[in-house]
């Protein structure tokens, strides 16, 4: 979901979390990873705008963050 709120395509990510483009699409299957590589995705999203939201009773979510 962050990826796509992104306009990111695979290969993107991946380039900008520094792993291949294979790991990006097994994290997006649910297999699970190491966690250095989870927290090398998260920064990336991260780095590109995007804000997660804690799971509140509807589930985790993502948002953008506003351009300032």
């Amino acid at each position: 979901m962050a990826r796509a709120a992104l306009d990111l395509g695979v290969r993107d990510l991946a380039q900008l979390a520094s792993v291949s483009p294979n790991t990006i699409a097994r994290f997006e299957r649910g297999d699970a990873l190491y966690p250095r590589t989870v927290l090398a995705i998260q920064s990336a999203l991260e780095a590109a705008g995007v804000g997660f939201i804690a799971q509140n009773g509807g589930g985790p979510g993502v948002r953008l963050r506003s351009a300032q």
